[in-house]
Parts: structure tokens; sequence; C-alpha cells
């Protein structure tokens, strides 16, 4: 009887065996893999950290998953019984164990700022730490990245470059991949235009030419003088006027920073049609002065 009572005391309980398994459910944390948890560490030994993040045992973190640095010791990036972030790496093994890591973390958050900056159109500093026939590969703020050799500013002697520090901005950045594409050329060329105005007068040299121009390297940012603003005077072939790395003024006349296009003049520069072709050097010898002359004439 005192069995029955007992056995109808349970039945006639609120508290039903589904109330008892959700109340187990709350409990039971489901962690998986790539999920960002927060967790305090306890204890430290000198192959890592543990930590609890409210599991039914303690996570793991290996020692070189602690930082993206190297760490000498650990207590300086996991501190005891300090809440920190943590993304987990590996699910939980035969004793319920979580591994997490820190380094993955400070990765992505990379990541995101690089992609970020990219969208911003900004420039970041890399330093270089390797380079092969195609470029250099180079650190950017703890990742791996690549330049192209064509996008250097130095393309002849890659060697030189190895531990040297670079401005450069951004061609790709791609998490899924690991893909990380950068750009001297554009860090380059951007702070050049951040420089350049028309009716300036700028030096360079002579890189290309063609039948509709002349090609101007600017230190890295290209500029067309185009056929018809050489002189005032018709010119039939450039390749008798200019020769390739030939030191040239010429006055600004035209920019356009988003297609990264520069034009120039030197016609303006000439005190009569066909000054150019007949006696370049005095043209460029006295050319700032025939710049501010330009510069300054009331436009009609």
């Amino acid at each position: 009887m005192d069995s029955e009572a007992k056995f109808s005391q349970k039945a006639d309980s609120p508290f039903t065996m589904d109330d008892f398994a959700k109340a187990l459910e709350k409990h039971d944390y489901q962690f998986q893999k790539g999920q960002v948890v927060n967790g305090r560490v306890f204890q430290l030994d000198p192959d890592g950290a543990y930590v609890d993040i409210g599991g039914k045992s303690s996570a793991f973190v290996p020692r070189d998953e602690a930082s993206l640095r190297a760490v000498t010791d650990l207590s300086e990036v996991l501190p005891l019984n300090e809440s920190l972030e943590f993304i987990i790496i590996r699910d939980q093994d035969a004793e319920g164990q979580i591994t997490l890591s820190r380094r993955q973390l400070e990765i992505n958050h990379i990541w995101e700022r690089l992609a970020q900056m990219q969208e911003n159109s900004q420039t970041t500093q890399v330093r270089v730490i390797n380079m092969n026939k195609g470029g250099v590969t180079v650190n950017v703020q703890g990742l791996r990245g690549f330049i192209p050799r064509s996008h250097l500013v130095e393309r002849d002697n890659l060697e030189a470059l190895k531990g040297q520090s670079l401005t450069a901005g951004f061609l790709e950045v791609n998490r899924s991949n690991n893909k990380l594409i950068l750009s001297q050329r554009i860090a380059t060329r951007s702070a050049t235009f951040s420089i350049l105005e028309v009716g300036q007068l700028v030096e360079g040299k002579v890189s290309a030419i063609k039948p509709f121009g002349v090609f101007v390297d600017l230190d890295g940012t290209g500029a067309l003088l185009h056929i018809k603003q050489v002189s005032q005077k018709f010119i039939e072939n450039l390749e008798k006027v200019f020769q390739i790395g030939q030191p040239i003024k010429a006055v600004i006349i035209d920019i356009d920073e988003g297609k990264g296009r520069v034009a120039l003049s030197t016609r303006i520069l000439e005190n009569f049609a066909g000054e150019m072709l007949e006696n370049m050097d005095e043209v460029m010898a006295s050319a700032q002065a025939r710049a501010e002359r330009a510069r300054n004439k009331p436009s009609e």
C-alpha cells in the first residue's frame, strides 16, 4: 500500500519526465565547429590552456592556437579568470572536450578588416618575405599575401625587396580561398594622384611610344602625351621625336583618378608652332617659366 502511495505521489507530481528531459536540454550545450563562444581560462599548462565555456566538460586551447603571434608566456595572451572570445575549431572528442582557438579568431578579424580597407580604397604596410618569378610574397598584418611582378614599382631586382616594407593597395581579398592579392603600383598611383593638379608642370620618362601618343611614367603613374598635344605643328612619326627612357617635362591638362588617367601637353609650352620639334632642349630647359606663363594666360 505504501508503494502504491509512493507511485501515486510520483504520478501526481506536476514535474513529469518530459519536464525533466527539457530541463536537461537546457544544460546540454550544443557547440559546433566555427561557432564563436565566450570562455574563462582556469588552468594553464605547457601544452595550452583549459577554458570553461559552460559545457559539460572543459574546452582546450592548444599552445599554437593561443595567438597569431609567437607566444613565450601563455599568461600574457590567455590571462587566468578573464573572459575571452574563442572560436571552436574541433568538435567534441570522445571525452566531450572541445578544441578552441584565439589564433583563428584573430585571423577572421584581420580578413574582415582587410576587406573593409579594400572597400574604402585604403592602403596598408606590408613586409616582403620571399619572391618568385611571378612576384613577391608579403606579410600583411600577420597574413600571407602576394604582389604580382606587374604591380611592383621595382620589377627588375626582386631579391633586393626582401625584408623591405612597402605600401600597397588591394586587388583581391577573398577569405573563402585565402586569396590576398595586393598592388604597390595602386598605392603609388593613389599617392601620386593626391598631389597632381591640372596646370601643374610634371617631369617623367618616356615609357612607350605609340602611333597616337607617348606614354610617360610619373614615378609609377602612367600619363599620356597625345600626338596632338606634343606640338602645334603636325607630327608624322613620334618615334623620330622621342626615345624610350627620355626625360620629359609636360603640363597636366586633365586628370581622371577613377580610370587612372593623366593627360599631358607640351604643345602649350611652345613659343611658336613646331618649337618642340625644332628645339626641344630649349623648351624643356625653360619649361617652368613657360608653364607659369601658360597658367596665367587669360582664357580666350
